[in-house]
């Protein structure tokens, strides 16, 4: 009885061709065949480092069916690489679906790590909170794409977001009007490409400064929208707040929060913010 293939699940550059890493160049060496969202531009990357491998196409609109066909394969012994057209497929493309199903089915699925727009994106921008939701791409409905934002909007950690240049205004102008405008964005644009740019403001000004140069809105975004400013908190006592930076000094923030509620008789959300702003100023 033959042993079932290995699935792979491989990373490639999301713009300069150097990102790729020796393990994912050895893997779709060795491979028996190399599916791909996009069977053209992964022929180009493949020319690119002079691998010859059979393709087969897995793309949003035939993913189901893909799977099955790759699950035949697979069963039968052949190994077979899972790319997208940039980056870790899985990631807000139909590579999802595959390794869902073939998962499922029992078949040993490997990752081999590499580039990522979403970490690249959020090690460059100098965001310091910890945390963040990645959500992939917004509706394109601007109705939809709205009340997704309103269903986001009470998070508390940075927001990160792909776009298209096709929708990269609209989405911006309904992130400032939903979201907040004071909240700051960092957009970033064309990753490891010739024109990578970064930019930080407010998310009330990033329309305009969109505007001011169409050049800004080509190529594909990521979006980072940080979560809004902690307000400040009026109903805190001396007392209060003596006794919440005497807990903080030994205990977690969670568990200070608690023992200084129970203490004061304060509100839990409002000590606990204090709390947040207090380490806040406390790291900078």
């Amino acid at each position: 009885m033959s042993h079932s293939g290995t699935l792979y699940v491989v990373a490639t550059p999301i713009g300069n061709l150097q990102d790729i890493t020796l393990r994912a160049l050895d893997i779709l060496k060795t491979v028996d065949v190399v599916a791909a969202e996009d069977t053209r531009h992964t022929a180009g990357l493949l020319s690119h480092f002079a691998i010859q491998k059979k393709l087969v196409a897995v793309h949003e609109h035939n993913e189901h069916k893909s799977a099955l066909q790759l699950l035949e394969r697979l069963q039968s012994g052949e190994s077979i690489a899972l790319v997208t057209d940039a980056g870790t497929p899985g990631i807000s493309d139909p590579g999802a679906v595959v390794v869902d199903i073939l998962r499922d089915a029992g078949i040993t699925v490997v990752p081999i790590p590499g580039a990522s727009a979403v970490i690249a994106a959020l090690s460059a921008s100098g965001i310091t909170a910890n945390g963040f939701t990645f959500y992939g791409f917004l509706p394109a409905s601007g109705a939809q794409r709205r009340r997704v934002l309103e269903e986001l909007k009470p998070q508390t950690n940075t927001l990160v977001f792909y776009e298209a240049p096709h929708r990269i205004l609209d989405s911006i102008a309904d992130m400032a009007t939903v979201l907040g405008a004071q909240r700051r964005v960092t957009i970033a644009r064309e990753l490891t490409k010739t024109f990578e740019t970064f930019h930080r403001c407010a998310l009330g000004k990033a329309l305009a400064w969109l505007e001011s140069d169409t050049n800004q809105q080509r190529g594909e975004f990521v979006i980072l929208v940080e979560a809004e400013a902690a307000k400040e908190v009026a109903d805190i006592s001396e007392e209060t707040e003596r006794v919440l930076k005497l807990l903080l000094v030994d205990l977690p923030l969670k568990q200070a929060v608690k023992l200084a509620t129970e203490i004061t008789g304060a509100k839990k959300n409002a000590l606990y913010e204090y709390a947040l702003q207090l380490q806040t100023k406390n790291k900078a």
